[in-house]
């Protein structure tokens, strides 16, 4: 195994403090326990998920810093963040299967290829382009029309239709791909001034409020990652609205990653809509959104759009593969970008039988969650010092490369996965009993905490409070 020299949690906040733009002097009060490896992996998982689980929590109390309070102490451990990071929950006593039965890997005439096929017409799509029907297939049928693909030859043909699917690659593999050479040539995330604006009016902060107390977030996102930053902001005070559109689906998830956030419905495809987010914007401090690149700006609300609506907003997009390359606009979850880029068969090879296997939680996800959640209060801060509108941009692939630089664990495969009960904490909501896991960075005056319980899309008006 290469890439064995492993950073420490507290080298790794550092340097994202530093990529943010921060005062170094705010460090001091950060507190980081643990090593890897906590989970089995033979990549540095717990570092990634207490450093930007930390970067997020001191970064929202350095923007309650510029808002007149004193700085606090943040104190994560490993261990707990990672166990935060796998994103268990139950729901009535039931933790729900969050795969379906045709998503996951398959052997092709070369290789492997995984699909993704969560959502119904990326399951009906792939069906159908393996020459199936839909209606009848059973995961035997698609394993055995799978046989006759080339790994790149599905892949490309799946990215044509606009579904999900990798093929699976080696890291050198993909190293040599230009989308690869794209993602190697950017940094982790960007913070980018792109207007001219006035500091934002914030409301006064007491020194026993959460720290993003009075901040309004506009959270457009869906699967895994986004949500999480959006859950991150929540915990910390923010008032966080997620605006779902009223056609389209949600994955089980969103029971948890809705907690501390309001949830209304609003169609961009109709005036009305488009009226109605307008109106949000106008009083918006942070908007956050997880469709490809161009996909807002074609309906009025790319960043340029919104720091015109908005002098001062914050913006925070999130893609897949980042903005640049041939991939930009391709779609992408966590367990495929893992695959696309060389960490399945990583792990596959550390374990010595070549078995390609997933990372032990969607660390890109939830990392690149926290990395959304450190990217806008950084950038709030920012705005709140210099003036300006910004602009926050972050992606699972640039994550993912950042995940390798972390250097690899020997023989963390063969550390036991960890317990998450004493994590757990219970609570109602609109989607029944939550079970759900608590938040792992500790502030020493103003505790974490979501106040508003999860409720499903459309509980809420499109108004803020």
């Amino acid at each position: 195994m290469n890439e064995v020299t492993l950073l420490h949690g507290s080298h790794v906040l550092r340097h994202l403090w530093s990529l943010a733009g921060l005062p170094a002097e705010a460090l001091r009060l950060a507190s980081l326990t643990g090593v890897d490896p906590v989970f089995p992996s033979s990549f540095a998982v717990g570092a990634a998920a207490q450093a930007t689980t930390a970067a997020a929590a001191l970064a929202a109390c350095e923007l309650g810093h510029v808002r007149g309070v004193a700085r606090q102490q943040v104190s994560v451990d490993m261990r707990e963040a990672a166990i935060e990071c796998t994103g268990w929950f139950s729901l009535d006593g039931q933790a729900p299967d969050i795969w379906d039965a045709f998503s996951g890997l398959y052997r092709c005439a070369d290789g492997h290829v995984r699909v993704h096929a969560n959502f119904a017409h990326h399951r009906e799509g792939a069906l159908r382009l393996l020459g199936l029907d839909p209606a009848t297939a059973q995961r035997a049928d698609a394993e055995q029309a799978m046989l006759g693909w080339r790994a790149l030859d599905f892949e490309e043909a799946a990215a044509q239709r606009k579904l999900v699917a990798t093929a699976l690659r080696r890291f050198d593999e993909w190293d040599a791909t230009p989308q690869g050479r794209a993602i190697a040539a950017q940094p982790l995330f960007t913070i980018e001034r792109i207007g001219d604006a006035p500091p934002l009016a914030l409301p006064p902060l007491r020194e026993d409020q959460r720290p993003l107390t009075g901040l309004r977030v506009l959270d457009l996102t869906r699967i895994l990652a986004g949500p999480v930053g959006g859950k991150a902001l929540a915990a910390h005070g923010a008032d966080v609205m997620l605006v779902n559109s009223p056609n389209l689906p949600n994955i089980s998830a969103i029971a948890d990653t809705s907690r501390g956030k309001l949830s209304a419905h609003v169609d961009l495809q109709t005036d009305a809509g488009r009226d109605a987010m307008r109106r949000l914007v106008a009083d918006a401090h942070v908007f956050v959104q997880g469709y490809r690149p161009g996909g807002l700006r074609s309906l009025g609300f790319g960043p340029d759009d919104l720091a015109r609506l908005r002098p001062g907003i914050v913006c925070v997009s999130l893609t897949a593969y980042g903005t640049q390359g041939a991939w930009a606009g391709r779609r992408g979850f966590d367990s495929l970008v893992q695959t696309a880029m060389g960490f399945n068969h990583a792990e596959g090879e550390a374990a010595g039988d070549g078995k390609p296997r997933p990372m032990p939680m969607q660390i890109l996800d939830e990392a690149t969650g926290y990395l959304m959640a450190f990217g806008a209060a950084a950038a709030m801060a920012r705005q709140q010092r210099e003036g300006g509108s910004w602009h926050v941009q972050v992606s699972l692939a640039q994550t993912g490369q950042w995940l390798r630089s972390l250097g690899r664990v020997p023989d963390g495969l063969s550390a036991a996965r960890q317990d998450v009960t004493a994590q757990v904490e219970t609570t109602d909501s609109g989607f029944g009993r939550l079970a759900a896991l608590r938040h792992s960075a500790r502030l020493s005056r103003t505790p974490a905490a979501w106040t508003r319980p999860s409720m499903p899309p459309g509980t809420h008006p499109p108004a803020w409070p």
